[in-house]
């Protein structure tokens, strides 16, 4: 049986609202929160009934998160550019947006050398264990967020070549979907982040 065509698929899905990468991805965003929020709450339960001092975070996690901010705000940018038809201003973009998610990785990095310096280990207790297991997991969404960048940067440079080709790749409402599905994770990511940072450092602050 053939498969059906795109613009069979379009006229399934007329608006997009309710494509299955809608709901896939809706279903990621509250599976992640509910994962996160089980274990921030693991993480104060834990601290609490051992008495466990609190861990400071190294001041390179707010550099990480301004570095975060940069790169959701350059996926904006490419988004703006994709929908203005902007083909150099959407490559630009995207190619930041690879740089800097790379460049918090990098800091992140360095962030957990800071802490293995301060004998801070993921077997020190359980308040170390959990914050590596929280960073770690943040990161790791991170990493699987860059093959689609850098899969949505391969196209830009190899479809924008023509005027022809440039045309027919802004008006493809499949990649305007998908890079509207990506520009939402990689907000997600960042809103998370910040929720991350600002729960360790209270937690660091309330003794």
């Amino acid at each position: 049986m053939n498969e059906p065509s795109r613009e069979a698929r379009q006229e399934e899905y007329p608006s997009l609202a309710f494509h299955p990468y809608n709901i896939l991805l809706l279903l990621s965003i509250v599976g992640l929160t509910a994962l996160f929020l089980s274990l921030s709450a693991a993480f104060v339960y834990n601290r609490i009934q051992n008495n466990l001092p609190p861990i400071r975070l190294p001041n390179i996690f707010i550099l990480n998160t301004l570095i975060l901010l940069g790169s959701s705000a350059t996926m904006w940018r490419a988004k703006k550019a994709y929908l203005a038809d902007d083909t150099k201003a959407y490559q630009r973009a995207l190619l930041a947006t690879i740089i800097l998610s790379l460049t918090f990785m990098g800091a992140q990095y360095l962030g957990w050398s800071q802490l293995f310096s301060q004998n801070v280990f993921i077997n020190s207790n359980n308040s170390a264990s959990y914050l590596y297991i929280i960073s770690g997991l943040h990161f790791l969404h991170v990493v699987a967020g860059l093959p689609f960048l850098g899969l949505f940067l391969w196209k830009a440079y190899k479809h924008m070549k023509e005027p022809v080709s440039v045309l027919v790749y802004f008006s493809d409402p499949e990649k305007r979907l998908r890079l509207r599905l990506l520009t939402v994770y990689w907000h997600f990511l960042d809103a998370l982040w910040i929720y991350l940072a600002l729960f360790f450092w209270i937690n660091y602050l309330v003794q």
